[in-house]
């Protein structure tokens, strides 16, 4: 019961990934705090059915009100921040094709929620986690931010400015006992996501580990990241892809 009574906010917390962190949080007893923009209900009804404690909001990451309101009213409900899970992001239905036949409000959604997000909800926990004199962040990149992966430059530009305002953030809260780290996943095959099985069989290949990756896959290491085991790690990228990528 690493977490007991220990308050987490997961963004993007109802789906699939969101709800594999909160699960596992909250059997080692943390209070879960689930925003999203759609619904989270069904996560909140699986961490309460485990006999654990989950609230969930309507909340869009790139609104500075609809933030604050998300972290005032978590902190309400459980008291303080102690982690937050920058998870929420714009993927699944972002335009693909070449950057010069991109749109400018195509390019700046990817930024909105991947960069401006991540930064909103830290900029709101922050100041409870100063109060308490520690917290977590923990921020959610991409391999693809290693690769460079052609036709779609407006989410592999955002995650790499993942790691980059990680570092940053890092040096500026290090005086206040709080911590922040990137984890940067690979493909991620979540239950009833649609893939090309042959392209996945290839990709599968390319990995050290020669598999598809799965939610649980990348649990692990965020929990560690969110756990007093990682209190003197900070700034750092920890890259979770079965080894596609070594850095």
């Amino acid at each position: 019961m690493r977490f007991k009574d220990k308050s987490v906010i997961i963004t993007g917390g109802g789906g699939k990934i969101g709800k594999a962190y909160a699960v596992a949080f909250a059997k080692e007893g943390a209070k879960v705090s689930l925003p999203d923009i759609a619904s989270a209900d069904h996560v909140v009804k699986a961490v309460t059915d485990l006999g654990g404690s989950a609230i969930s909001m309507a909340c869009d990451v790139t609104d500075e009100k609809s933030v604050k309101a998300m972290v005032d009213e978590t902190v309400k409900q459980f008291g303080t921040v102690d982690v937050l899970i920058n998870n929420a992001a714009y993927f699944m239905t972002v335009w693909k094709g070449p950057f010069w036949e991109m749109t400018v409000d195509e390019f700046d959604k990817a930024m909105a929620v991947n960069v401006r997000g991540s930064w909103l909800c830290a900029k709101a926990a922050v100041p409870y986690m100063r109060k308490q004199n520690k917290g977590k962040i923990i921020n959610i990149s991409s391999n693809v931010a290693l690769t460079g992966n052609p036709n779609y430059i407006h989410y592999v530009t955002s995650k790499g400015a993942i790691i980059t305002m990680t570092r940053a953030m890092a040096r500026e809260l290090g005086d206040f006992n709080i911590t922040v780290n990137t984890v940067s996943p690979g493909f991620v095959v979540t239950e009833g996501r649609k893939v090309d099985p042959e392209y996945e069989k290839i990709r599968a290949q390319q990995r050290s580990i020669k598999r598809s990756q799965i939610e649980d896959d990348l649990v692990g290491t965020v929990l560690f990241l969110a756990s007093s085991d990682s209190d003197f790690m900070t700034g750092q990228l920890l890259n979770v892809d079965g080894g596609f990528h070594f850095i």
